[in-house]
């Protein structure tokens, strides 16, 4: 890579999130269709002898700069040295890639579409699910079919870019405890991901989809029923990953900005972002830079 580069971390969304199964290790197995936003997280990255890790941005409160960072631990992975300045932009443990994101952005940042170097696809693979689960997927920025603990991807064509409004309610649900209020672990994957002939037909099918997370997500936080109920207009509205985040689909932009504004305006202190995610016939994330 150049002495400095910068990076985008876009917001993973998980329009679906259906749970399967569980191991037995206890890691759950997963069947998620995932997009990635045009919001995110921003970083340079600059060559020298130490690393670093500087976190500014609205989001920057109880973000570690040390290895507890998926970002020192992504640039540890790749064997880089230098100084990350991480922009957080976005909520923190809040379902929508997060870490995962911003330590995807160092791989590529550090290696563009060959992360980790020259060491086979495989291998690359096991070494950035070692970071996370959703580091793999946040590899890409199109489109995927995310199965297994998160190591089995896909892409998927025909999914449009959709116009979204992301609502945090700005509470946190910790991914083990609601894994731990689910009632039923092994539960249908998605039918048919794919194949769809227009925009209408991929929103029938996403309606007939679902969030398995979402139930005993709401359990532990009420807040997260709230945040869906304020989505009023919205084509179709759910949670992504295990909350708490949620997303409504909205017709155009320009209803989608104007719903961000109504519910920013009643609920000042959550977190309300209009965003278009990516669709399938998109090269990248249109701002990102690697």
């Amino acid at each position: 890579m150049t002495t400095a580069a910068e990076a985008f971390a876009p917001a993973k969304i998980n329009l679906t999130l259906h749970v399967t199964g569980r191991r037995s290790d206890g890691y759950h197995l997963l069947d998620s269709l995932v997009v990635f936003a045009d919001v995110g997280d921003r970083l340079i990255l600059t060559a020298g002898a130490n690393l670093s890790v500087a976190v500014t941005g609205p989001f920057a409160d109880g973000v570690p700069t040390d290895g507890c960072n998926l970002v020192w631990r992504a640039a540890e992975a790749a064997g880089w040295m230098g100084r990350i300045e991480l922009e957080k932009n976005l909520p923190h443990g809040a379902g929508i890639g997060g870490g995962s994101a911003d330590a995807a952005a160092v791989l590529r940042a550090l290696h563009g579409p060959n992360p980790m170097g020259d060491i086979g696809a495989e291998r690359a693979l096991e070494r950035a699910l070692e970071l996370g689960a959703d580091v793999p997927v946040c590899l890409s920025s199109l489109p995927q079919r995310m199965r297994g603990i998160g190591e089995q991807l896909r892409p998927v064509q025909d999914v449009p870019g959709l116009n979204l409004v992301l609502v945090n309610p700005h509470v946190h649900v910790p991914t083990p405890a609601v894994f731990r209020e689910l009632m039923h672990r092994e539960n249908p994957a998605m039918q048919h991901c794919e194949g769809w002939d227009s925009g209408p037909a991929f929103l029938d099918w996403l309606g007939q989809q679902r969030n398995d997370l979402e139930i005993p997500a709401r359990s532990l936080a009420p807040e997260i029923g709230e945040a869906l109920s304020a989505l009023d207009g919205a084509i179709l509205s759910r949670m992504s990953g295990s909350g708490a985040t949620c997303f409504g689909v909205y017709d155009t932009m320009d209803v989608a900005r104007n719903a961000a504004r109504r519910i920013a305006a009643k609920y000042p202190e959550w977190w309300v972002q209009a965003t278009r995610t990516v669709g399938s016939d998109a090269r990248q994330v249109s701002r990102a830079t690697t």
